[in-house]
């Protein structure tokens, strides 16, 4: 195909809507590339740089000329809705099929078989669909005049971001007939993830490598292991820098607690997290300056551009260089400074931990799965793996998953019933998970020595990445003062302690009922629990560090937590009003709770009762994974009082409260022997 620099060029402009744009170096040498048929390429460039231009742009022409329509794999849908309108304006008519909208897919197909669409825009998951695969995509295979994968390193098992169903995208690009126009994008590449996409993507496919140097971005490293210091310096400190920004933070909790103490301070600021239910206005929102800060995990990662970010600071450390150079790399896009400000605290390692030894299942856990799974013909539904092994939801979905993946796999989903096939699980698997467990630790390391800096920031980055960091100048920025003021470190610590869960009551039995009270299905109202309330998550820098300590140190709750809970109830108000108080029994801490709870009854004027007993040893609810097993566990566990159960509404105190079937039981015998409505509180949450 021929290609027409002038067309290009005015193409540009009408997508970018501004009259004297000009290519930045590098992007018309791949859209030359893509149009004139070179091979396949791989464009490796910062973020900011504009690749969307190019496969946008490339598509037009190639269209223009008769091409078929153009594919685009994307994790990023969701955040693309800016670059979509730039494609829009130049023409390209782009349709985008994912979860999210199965009701527009009938008129999306039809569009396709009319030839009036020429992008398509598919998340990696619809590779696994086989309505997508046999309705949508094979029809149109023979005619597709260009491929492009979006954020290529997903596909790499070396790369930070590695997405298991990319690996679907390896199948079919070896299927692919060598002629087809292949392009593939990203910003983060280190020279090890592309040799793996030179071997994927064929051995031919040339690399448009750019410069990694941000030389607008501040960098700087703070090691301040208090979370109440960390809160406190941001208070401080972002009211005082210009713009808006971003906080990253490593976990859900973190994001929501940290934009609520912010937000608390007076400062425009929100959470943006995956279940965020408005994240499209959120997006435009930090877009339209309308807040100040958005405290985020990495939901908003890939794909969100606004150039005129003024920081990025990160709460946490995230797990590897990669990852963080590709978060900072937001800000300061098209500013002459911006500041990227990392904190280190103590709870980085236990996170970062937490999501590398979750990231594969266990031979044990794969061998029980797989087990369970021989022994039904017709298959399993989830529900019934977990009746059956001590396995939580979570990491059984996990198993399933990545043994789908496997080519052959060895299990199969028939809806929803998952089942054996003939073919065994490849040694592969499980030297991939050791590799990039090994991989991961490595990352971690490089990370904690990243903090550790004083100096060199985005030198350090740019080796990471195997890149050229000769040259570099510091931007004309001071860097933030490292301290924070005592009076507001003193009043995150008390916004901790204000912090309050809800515990929400179940309504429904376990899958296979309560054999001991001969119950299943719906829980009967007049027998549920109310709404609870725990006083912190367990471990936190609130009360959860104290909490810990009454359990396992002292053997018994201090006075500072009787105080809390009390003050707690008063602001919560339950109605009816609480009118006495019992405790969940324990016979391997049998004075622990009721002590407590005898002296919370005691602060508020309430008389106690020892209304439940315990019928025997059972495990501790700890070691049970999933909710069948705690429910199985708890079962005829507990037995009543009669004598100690008075009327009216009772707060049910217990210390740990995880799966709440403990509490759940409590409520039901109560009810059951003439007590009134059951508030359950617990000191701690651990879920």
């Amino acid at each position: 195909m021929n290609y027409s620099p002038a067309r290009a060029l005015e193409l540009l402009r009408i997508g970018s809507g501004i009259p004297a744009a000009s290519f930045r170096e590098g992007q018309e040498d791949a859209i030359r590339h893509v149009v004139e048929g070179r091979g396949r390429l791989l464009v490796v460039q910062k973020t900011g740089w504009g690749k969307s231009f190019v496969y946008f742009i490339a598509a037009r022409l190639l269209r223009e000329q008769g091409s078929g329509p153009a594919i685009l794999i994307s994790p990023l849908l969701a955040l693309m809705r800016n670059q979509i309108r730039a494609a829009e304006r130049m023409g390209v008519r782009a349709a985008t099929i994912h979860s999210d909208n199965q009701q527009d897919w009938p008129e999306i197909e039809s569009r396709l078989a009319r030839h009036e669409i020429d992008l398509l825009l598919i998340s990696p998951e619809r590779l696994a669909n086989e309505h997508f695969t046999g309705k949508v995509l094979a029809p149109i295979a023979a005619q597709v005049g260009l491929l492009v994968i979006d954020e290529a390193h997903c596909i790499s098992d070396w790369g930070h971001d590695f997405r298991p169903h990319y690996r679907l995208i390896e199948r079919i690009v070896r299927t692919l007939p060598p002629t087809l126009r292949l392009l593939a994008t990203t910003a983060t590449a280190n020279d090890r993830v592309m040799e793996d996409l030179r071997s994927i993507l064929g051995p031919r496919l040339e690399v448009m490598r750019g410069d990694l140097n941000r030389p607008s971005l501040l960098l700087q490293t703070i090691t301040m292991p208090s979370q109440a210091e960390r809160m406190a310096w941001l208070a401080e400190r972002i009211p005082a820098l210009p713009g808006s920004g971003i906080v990253y933070t490593l976990t859900v909790r973190d994001a929501r607690q940290v934009a609520e103490w912010l937000a608390s301070r007076g400062m425009l600021a929100q959470a943006y997290t995956s279940d965020s239910a408005d994240r499209e206005s959120l997006e435009d929102a930090l877009l339209e300056n309308r807040i100040k800060v958005m405290v985020a995990t990495t939901a908003l990662g890939m794909g969100f551009d606004k150039p005129d970010l003024a920081f990025v600071i990160h709460y946490q450390t995230p797990g590897s260089a990669v990852a963080y150079y590709q978060q900072v790399g937001r800000a300061g896009r098209a500013l002459e400074a911006a500041y990227g400000v990392l904190f280190s605290g103590a709870e980085d390692a236990d996170i970062t931990d937490y999501f590398i030894n979750s990231a594969f299942p266990t031979r044990e856990e794969v061998r029980q799965v797989l087990s369970t799974l021989d022994q039904e013909a017709q298959g399993l539904s989830i529900p019934e793996i977990l009746a059956r092994i001590n396995l939580s939801k979570g990491r059984v979905e996990k198993a399933l998953f990545l043994l789908s993946l496997e080519s052959p796999a060895p299990i199969v989903k028939d809806g929803s019933r998952w089942q054996l096939t003939a073919a065994q699980l490849s040694p592969q698997f499980w030297e991939r998970a050791e590799r990039l467990t090994i991989l991961r630790r490595a990352e971690q390391a490089q990370m904690e020595e990243y903090a550790a800096l004083r100096q060199g920031h985005m030198e350090f980055l740019i080796h990471a990445l195997d890149g050229d960091a000769r040259g570099i100048q510091p931007p004309r920025l001071d860097p933030l003062p490292a301290g924070t003021k005592p009076a507001l470190v003193q009043a995150a610590i008390e916004f901790l302690r204000r912090t309050k869960l809800v515990i929400e009551p179940r309504r429904l039995w376990p899958t296979g009922g309560m054999p001991s009270l001969d119950q299943k299905g719906r829980i009967s109202p007049k027998f549920q629990m109310e709404e609870g309330r725990a006083l912190c998550a367990w471990g936190d820098a609130g009360w959860g560090s104290l909490v810990r300590q009454g359990k396992y140190q002292d053997g018994h709750f201090s006075d500072d937590l009787v105080q809390a809970c009390a003050r707690m109830i008063r602001a919560w108000r339950p109605q009816p009003p609480i009118e006495w108080v019992t405790a969940v029994p324990s016979l391997r801490h049998p004075r622990l709770v009721p002590d407590f709870a005898r002296r919370l009854a005691a602060e508020l004027g309430l008389p106690f009762q020892e209304s439940l007993r315990k019928t025997g040893h059972r495990p501790e609810q700890k070691t049970m994974a999933n909710s069948i097993q705690q429910a199985r566990n708890v079962d005829g566990s507990l037995s009543v009082n009669a004598l100690a159960v008075l009327p009216g509404a009772v707060l049910l105190v217990d210390d740990m409260v995880d799966s709440r079937w403990t509490l759940t039981l409590g409520a039901y015998l109560l009810r059951e022997h003439g007590g009134g409505a059951v508030f359950p509180l617990a000191l701690a949450t651990t879920g």
